[in-house]
């Protein structure tokens, strides 16, 4: 399991509701935890290693034992703007500005099915966006400022034609 890079297709996807919660989704969300940490990300999308669920495991403060696993998450009550610097695993060597809300609501489910809620703010409000992002086929490009887009036209191109060969 490696993660795709755009524009991989599976990238631009909606991801597919889960409805069974068993050991083989456990283990996806274990591995995707592994991959997260090798690549020294703090979130990362089912989609993001070609498996096109709504899935995703994120840890912000980036310690031993903070790993969160979110499953059929939704997006409610965001509040504020703040606008910060963002990357991604998949489009690797671009960072933007971008703006998100500053606090927000998340509903989803645990590995096991287990009904989550939490109030999120700051970074894990926005690591949330990212990745809910991903599950809805979006990335940091179509969130990105013209100007930021032109700035990062060359890494952009490059990314596309490596995908052509």
């Amino acid at each position: 399991m490696t993660i795709v890079k755009y524009p991989h297709k599976v990238l631009r996807q909606r991801a597919k509701e889960i409805s069974v919660f068993d050991e083989t989704l456990e283990q996806l969300a274990l591995k995707m935890i592994e991959i997260m940490h090798e690549t020294k990300g703090v979130g990362l999308a089912a989609n993001q290693v070609g498996i096109a669920i709504r899935l995703f495991v994120c840890n912000p403060t980036g310690q031993e034992g903070q790993d969160l696993v979110f499953i059929n998450g939704e997006i409610s009550d965001p509040d504020g703007w703040i606008e910060a610097e963002e990357g991604c695993l998949s489009v690797p060597q671009i960072y933007s500005n971008i703006r998100r809300s500053q606090k927000l609501t998340f509903r989803a489910r645990d590995v096991k099915g287990r009904l989550v809620e939490l109030q999120a703010a700051d970074l894990l409000a926005r690591v949330i966006q990212h990745e809910s992002d991903h599950l809805d086929g979006r990335l940091i490009l179509d969130r990105m400022s013209p100007v930021s887009k032109l700035a990062h036209r060359r890494q952009i191109k490059y990314l596309e034609d490596l995908a052509k060969e």
